[in-house]
């Protein structure tokens, strides 16, 4: 499939291509390939919902590198001293930082309180009320987007600054990407809209009354952006001969810790990165509606997607290796 196929292809998708945007691809660190569709230009951004948590991983990674946080070890009590535990609740004091970003941290309750969360003043402190339970550490996987906030605050506290205000300066503008700024706004109706419209966004990230950025979804990047990112996992925390992020903080993220199940696809799980097979070096930060940063070590590509909302879409690795990498 060459570019005009591959162009064509997408603009008479009826089905889950219908709905991509931007697709930007680099390769041996030169631009291989960009194409924007809907309206959009290449350096538009856009809510790439779950992808947001594959830049937390790589935030939590520069704040270990940095000796903010002590290790992935370390336990999530450690930094919320002022936090009052419910009473009779024990599991929580062994949630560790590792059991968040291996997504193996135990919850109450069988759903997300996406409600009680996301109309609460302090989107961590409400989330907490929600670690825990009888059951203590099982080691389960559960996949649980309200949870990964703790892990903003954690960055927050342990560096003593405000989690965007971390990312721009140690991740955003050292790639030579735009600095992003705070959605402000945190209304139902508001955050309807920020999942269901499909126009263009300013670089900005979603975030609760407290200014603490939405750390499960709600950051805003373009394709390029992404590709950027997958780049600097394909260099080894390296940007521009630059160090980032740490060569072995990269390899302990990008896993694998643990084997999912067939909803996830068989995939393996590392720090809320994918390794999508077993036998090979290709590694994915993922997001609903098609939004993905693909990263494959073996051809040195990275190729970051952006789509509007579009339900039941969840995993563009197989269009990637099937039709975009052919067309480059």
């Amino acid at each position: 499939m060459n570019k005009e196929q591959l162009h064509r292809y997408i603009s008479e998708s009826t089905g889950n291509e219908s709905n991509i945007c931007q697709i930007y691809a680099i390769k041996d660190g030169d631009v291989a390939y960009e194409y924007c569709r809907n309206g959009f230009k290449t350096l538009d951004a856009m809510n790439v919902n779950s992808v947001t948590k594959g830049i937390m991983a790589l935030l939590a990674g520069i704040a270990l590198d940095k000796g903010c946080i002590g290790s992935v070890d370390q336990k999530v009590m450690d930094f919320f001293p002022d936090y009052s535990v419910k009473r009779g609740e024990k599991t929580i004091y062994d949630v560790t930082i590792r059991h968040l970003l291996t997504m193996t941290a135990p919850y109450k309750g069988k759903s997300e309180p996406w409600k009680k969360v996301c109309t609460s003043e302090d989107w961590t402190l409400a989330i907490l009320d929600h670690l825990g339970g009888r059951k203590g550490i099982t080691g389960e996987f559960r996949y649980a987007t309200l949870g990964i906030q703790i892990l903003a605050g954690i960055i927050e506290r342990a560096t003593g600054e405000k989690c965007i205000d971390f990312a721009n300066k140690n991740l955003f503008e050292p790639l030579g990407l735009p600095k992003r700024i705070l959605h402000g706004d945190s209304s139902k109706e508001d955050q309807f809209d920020f999942f269901m419209n499909k126009n263009p966004r300013k670089y900005e990230w979603y975030s609760d009354p407290q200014g603490s950025v939405t750390a499960g979804w709600g950051l805003c990047m373009s394709a390029k952006d992404m590709a950027v990112i997958g780049a600097l996992v394909l260099d080894d925390g390296l940007c521009n001969g630059k160090r980032i992020l740490s060569k072995e903080y990269l390899k302990e993220m990008l896993g694998p810790h643990l084997k999912l199940g067939e909803r996830f696809g068989f995939m393996n799980y590392g720090y809320l990165w994918y390794k999508p097979y077993d036998d090979r070096e290709v590694y994915a930060a993922i997001g609903d509606s098609g939004n993905i940063i693909y990263a494959n070590k073996e051809e040195k590509i990275s190729v970051g997607i952006t789509g509007t909302f579009k339900p039941r879409i969840f995993d563009r690795v197989e269009f990637i290796e099937q039709k975009v990498l052919p067309a480059i």
